[in-house]
């Protein structure tokens, strides 16, 4: 520890949060609510640190409200925190207890985590837009399957079909319009230019890139979840499993960008090696949609356009 700020850890529910001091261990209620956050945090020495556990929406209030006050917030993935329980021997799981594993968690990791920033409006405008329209996709295979053996219903069915697909249309404008409103129309082109990745895919690079200051592709690729969990002791070598940090949705639009680029030309011979090695056709698009991802990221991070390597036939 740098500093003798409290550490506090909160775990968040939809109308409450639980708070723990670490040095005291107590735990007590507060209401999940702008008004009552604000009275306690003004309680707080100055950069305090707080441990919040990642929930969906729930915890962006106190995370916002605590960091816009000068304190160091420590937004802990829930993954990793039930790793921590295990690891700890903790045998119960409720708010209480909960609070108190995150006051614990930072206080003894602080050194190795990243302060928690709140995302820029564009981002957060880019991420609602991008999931809306997922739901509308999930929404319209799902009545298509389930309406498909009943020729009647399926027919009643279409207009209710063109109806999502303009909204789907609807939403892709808006997306079209946000970046370029944010200044990303021409790095969206950038990421386009690559094969297999259209307007939807190029966003949700720009909105993984926009998240934060990533050192290497290796910690975009992790922020994206693509990078590969190890499991191995002694002799013993165990499945690799990716991590699948990070949005789902920018992994799905991936992965749908890497099926479009294993039928171009310039990748086809590429996946298709990764096939002839034995790799399952999921493996070998997840590790093409790792090479896009890398790509992406460096045209991005050097503001350049994309040039294959068959236009530069020195560096193959």
């Amino acid at each position: 520890m740098t500093s003798q700020a409290p550490v506090i850890g909160i775990d968040v529910a939809k109308d409450s949060l639980s708070l723990c001091n670490a040095q005291s261990a107590e735990v007590f209620e507060l209401e999940n609510q702008v008004r009552p956050i604000t009275a306690w945090l003004n309680t707080l020495p100055p950069r305090s640190a707080i441990a919040i556990e990642a929930t969906g929406i729930y915890h962006v209030t106190v995370a916002t409200l605590a960091h816009a006050r000068g304190h160091r917030v420590y937004v802990i993935n829930g993954f990793r925190l039930s790793n921590y329980r295990k690891g700890i021997g903790g045998r119960n799981k409720d708010d209480r207890s909960d609070a108190q594993l995150l006051a614990r968690y930072l206080s003894h990791e602080q050194a190795h985590l990243q302060p928690w920033q709140p995302p820029s409006p564009v981002y957060g405008r880019l991420q609602t837009l991008l999931h809306r329209r997922a739901v509308l996709v999930r929404c319209a295979t799902t009545l298509r399957q389930s309406f498909s053996q009943d020729r009647l219903l399926a027919r009643a069915l279409k207009p209710v079909l063109g109806r999502i697909a303009a909204l789907e249309q609807r939403l892709e404008g808006e997306i079209q319009r946000v970046l370029r409103e944010a200044g990303l129309a021409e790095q969206s082109q950038r990421c386009q230019a690559i094969e297999g990745i259209g307007l939807l895919t190029a966003a949700a690079l720009n909105l993984a890139f926009l998240r934060g200051r990533f050192r290497n592709s290796d910690a975009f690729i992790a922020f994206l979840g693509l990078d590969v969990r190890l499991k191995e002791s002694g002799r013993y070598s165990g499945r690799r499993k990716l991590t699948k940090q990070g949005d789902p949705e920018i992994r799905r639009l991936l992965h749908n960008a890497a099926m479009a680029a294993a039928r171009t030309q310039r990748w086809q011979s590429v996946y298709q090696g990764y096939l002839a090695r034995g790799l399952k056709k999921t493996e070998a698009l997840t590790i093409l949609a790792r090479k896009l991802a890398r790509i992406a990221f460096a045209l991005m991070q050097t503001q350049t356009a994309y040039c294959p390597p068959q236009a530069r036939p020195s560096l193959t």
